[in-house]
Order: structure tokens, then sequence, then C-alpha cells
């Protein structure tokens, strides 16, 4: 019997809806799976408010750990074949429980040296996360051998409003009666399911190097080569504002919430002006760096790590 850890945190039910998809059709006579929920000790809301959604930027960006409630002692009883770890994207960045568990010294007893899918399921801007992630895997040592990202194929600023009535509502319906509905669609949540026999095909044959390889051919990844120079461009400012509030959160809590502000306006001119310009310049500039996009598009759809 192969033994198999779903890792997971959600506030709507989304990701948990993906993953069951993911490993429910395994045969249960020959794979049992078990299911560990994140907790943080202290709960981010959903639906968000706007302060809380905001004032959570700087430490998600920097990647400060939350505390979190202990797992089940029942998860520790057994040395598992296979690890699922599911993880939503806050700010360009493996969202807070998710990057609290990976620097735990629980995920260093249930990751190291053992097979790791990441599934991730966000608006459409993952690969830095993701590359975040492979840093975390590794160094609790854990071997990452296959990577599925499930995102909102609605247009760039449609999904944003789409996202945001979804975050502050806490409503997955469709905005106004006008708007699609938010997040992974419905079609794509379901069939998840696809990916559920090469994955099986791999635990049973302990097949993992040949895994990514098939999940691609069923599309578990789309690198937008766009999205790619946009997503390294948001880190760097990101990181300058990270910074910045922290710092002023260190003088007083007045002063890290006036930048916080500032920073919520940053973010809507940088969506609605600064981004429109970027695509055109991407645009201009596509040809002259195919070949780089192409040699990023490869690594980015792969599980390695490059070496800094």
């Amino acid at each position: 019997m192969k033994e198999v850890l779903v890792v997971y945190y959600t506030q709507t039910g989304q990701l948990l809806d993906i993953l069951e998809n993911i490993v429910v059709p395994f045969d249960k006579e020959k794979v049992n799976v078990t299911y560990h929920k994140i907790e943080l000790e202290d709960p981010f809301p959903f639906p968000w408010t706007k302060e809380a959604f905001y004032n959570a930027f700087p430490e998600s960006f920097r990647q400060v750990p939350a505390k979190l409630k202990a797992p089940n002692e029942s998860v520790f009883s057994k040395k598992y074949d296979l690890v699922v770890l599911g993880y939503q994207v806050w700010f360009l960045t493996p969202s807070v429980p998710i990057n609290s568990f990976l620097k735990s010294e629980a995920a260093k007893k249930l990751l190291s040296n053992t097979p790791v899918v990441t599934v991730v399921a966000c608006r459409n801007m993952w690969i830095q996360a993701q590359e975040k992630v492979k840093r975390l895997l590794k160094n609790v040592e854990a071997n990452l051998v296959g990577h599925i990202a499930l995102v909102d194929r609605n247009v760039n600023h449609i999904s944003v409003i789409t996202i945001a009535h979804w975050m502050f509502s806490g409503d997955k319906g469709r905005m106004w009666g006008i708007f699609p509905k938010p997040g992974v669609s419905d079609k794509d949540i379901k069939e998840a399911s696809r990916f559920s026999p090469v994955i099986e095909e791999a635990l049973l044959s302990n097949t993992f190097s040949i895994l990514q390889g098939k999940l691609l051919e069923l599309n578990a990844v789309i690198v937008n080569p766009f999205l790619v120079k946009t997503d390294e461009r948001g880190n760097f400012v990101f990181s300058k504002w990270a910074a910045l509030l922290t710092k002023k959160g260190e003088e007083s809590e007045a002063k890290r919430n006036k930048w916080i502000n500032y920073f919520k306006k940053y973010l809507f001119f940088a969506i609605w002006v600064i981004a429109p310009i970027v695509f055109v310049v991407f645009l201009i500039t596509y040809l002259p760096t195919y070949k780089k996009r192409k040699k990023e598009k490869e690594y980015y759809s792969s599980v390695y790590l490059k070496e800094n």
C-alpha cells in the first residue's frame, strides 16, 4: 500500500476541490490518502477586510512565518511515498500559511527525502512564487517531482475585478450578474482529475523522474511569457515596498498605516496604468528576445531549481 499525504491551506475550498479531484480517483486498494489542512493560531479573515488584506503584504512578501497549530500526531505516524502540496499565491509569494509550514519542523519531518507534487491555484501570476516554493522545498530536502498550475483564465483586468469582489465579499458568483465567475473555472477544477492517472502511475512504479513531462503533455503548466516578465518586475518593486513598510512599522503603527495607504494607491496605478504600458513594451521587444523567452518557458515549466 502506497501512502500519500495531501498538505494544503484554503480559505474558500477551491483548492481542496482541485486536490480531491486529483487524488480521489487513486485506486483505494493500492493507495491510501491522508489530508493535513494547515491552520494558523491567528487565522486570516475570509472574506477579507481591505485593512487586513493590505496589512498582510509586508510579512507575506518577506516570507515571515506565522505561528501554526500543531498537526495531528497521527500525520507523523507513517512514512509517505508522495506528498501533494496545494498552495495559493499572495502578493507574488506563497501564502503565509504555506510559507510558515514549509519553514516548520513539521515540514522537515514530513517532506525530507520525499517526492512532492505542487499544485497552485491562483489568479494568473505564479512563476516567482513557485521559485520560492522550490527553494523552501530544497531547504527541507524534499524532492520536487511534479507541478500543476491552474489559473483564472479571464482577461487580466477582468480577473482583478472579479477576484477582488470574491475576496472582499466571499461571493464566488457572477458580480452584478455581468462579470464571469472569479477564480479557477468549474471546468478546470473538474478536469483536474486528468492528472490523477499519471501521478498514480509514477507513484506505483516509482518513476517520478518522468512525471513532469507527462503532466506537461496534459497541459498542467502554461507559461505566459508576458506574465514572466511582469512577475519579475513586480517582485523587484514589491521588495522595495515591503522593506519600506517594515521600516515604517518599526517606527510606529501610524506610519505603517499611512504608507500602506500609499501602497494601495500604487497597486491601483500599477494595475491600471503601468501594466498596459509594460505589455506594449513586451510586444515590441518580443521578437528580439524570443530565444530567451523560449528558454524561460522551458525552465519555468520544469521542476528544476536554478543554482545561484
